[in-house]
């Protein structure tokens, strides 16, 4: 079926994180509200077939995508190439008048393919440094998004726009109590928040498990929820029951506003989205920067909140449970430090990402020629001239 001129298709590039997979799905939620279709081109990866579940009513293609890995460079350019002959045709058929890449392996290629087609192109960068592939891609597109303002200088875009990073709507403080009585807690005891972003995160998870002798004895009273990946749950499960502690332990929770709004404080990589929903909802956290992040970006993200008093930054390598442990009980038990952390989350909280840049798409295609299967569309409408 192809695309009416009159509800135009636009298609977002986000998958092979969770990083890039949420922030596509608030812009397409708000592009949708504004009269659009609109088609998520993601990966095979269980993180996005899982997500994108939480997206009811977007259109979704799976494209044949493989990450560029050491010893793998072949099979990235077989899937390369199989994405974009994927995208071509699809697009054969459904026409996009605007493609969105929201960075990563899975981006490139679809919007590559639907430049080919005469589509309107752009990218979201959410990360203080950003990833190969947008990098490559802000040659091509027309206009960059931007979460941090410092990455614009390491784009090639010829127009650039700071708009923060997207977080979907339901991402605001909620009701604390209620929160932790939907997740069986007793609202009266803190709660602390640990993951790993949408594939867990194993330094996380062992310092974690380092530090439980430590916990059980200093705050015994403390609720854990604890995302842990695909990996490490059981062993996760097994070491908070040998501590003697109350957690809860999941490789994957689908209703991250509701583990993010149970809680006092979090433990946390720096992902950018991860950074951007926690400051949507106010919370206060440990970030441990993921040390084989790509150009270290997370490091540098993480920094980002340091200076401005948003976070506390604790390196993998150095951390300890002492170290982690003394930043926690600052956060959840200090009224005043918790106050000073929520005040500075608002500035890294940008409530009319998504919204801006889905106007600045529309706005770009309203300013557009028409494109040849418009024209033909018109030609065939009663009083047309050309």
């Amino acid at each position: 079926m192809q695309a009416s001129p009159t509800k135009p298709l636009i298609a977002i590039a986000c998958g092979g994180t969770g990083g890039h997979l949420f922030p596509g799905i608030a812009v397409a939620q708000q592009l949708q509200q504004r009269g659009c279709r609109v088609t998520l081109l993601v990966s095979p990866k269980d993180v996005d077939q899982q997500a994108v579940k939480s997206a009811p009513g977007l259109e979704v293609v799976t494209l044949p995508a493989v990450a560029l890995q050491s010893g793998s460079r072949l099979a990235f350019f077989r899937g390369f190439a199989k994405s974009y002959l994927a995208a071509r045709n699809y697009f054969k058929s459904n026409p996009p008048a605007a493609a969105l890449a929201m960075g990563g392996f899975t981006s490139v290629p679809p919007v590559l393919a639907a430049k080919r087609c005469g589509a309107k192109t752009f990218l979201h960068e959410s990360n203080t440094i950003p990833g190969k592939a947008n990098r490559v891609l802000s040659r091509f597109v027309d206009c960059a998004f931007v979460g941090f303002p410092c990455a614009i200088t390491r784009l090639k875009s010829g127009q650039s726009a700071v708009t923060g990073t997207p977080v979907r709507p339901q991402f605001h403080p909620h009701d604390v109590a209620e929160c932790r009585r939907k997740l069986g807690f007793d609202p009266a005891r803190p709660v602390v928040l640990v993951m790993g972003g949408s594939q867990g995160a194993n330094g996380v998870n062992e310092l974690l498990i380092r530090s439980l002798p430590l916990l059980a004895q200093s705050v015994p009273r403390w609720q854990w929820l604890h995302l842990t990946g695909p990996k490490d749950a059981e062993n996760l499960r097994e070491a908070y029951r040998k501590a003697e502690l109350t957690a809860l332990v999941y490789p994957f929770f689908a209703e991250m506003e509701i583990a993010l709004g149970a809680a006092d404080a979090a433990v946390t990589r720096a992902g950018a989205s991860s950074l951007a929903e926690s400051a949507a909802m106010r919370l206060p956290s440990v970030l441990v920067p993921l040390p084989t992040s790509a150009d270290d970006h997370q490091l540098c993200n993480a920094r980002a909140f340091e200076q401005s008093r948003a976070a506390r930054l604790l390196e993998q390598k150095t951390a300890t449970p002492e170290k982690l442990i003394e930043h926690l009980r600052d956060l959840v038990e200090h009224v005043e430090a918790r106050s000073q952390m929520q005040t500075a989350l608002v500035k890294w909280h940008a409530p009319n990402a998504a919204q801006e840049i889905a106007d600045r798409i529309l706005k770009s295609l309203s300013n557009a020629p028409a494109t040849a299967q418009e024209l033909g569309a018109m030609k065939r409408s009663p009083g047309f001239v050309a």
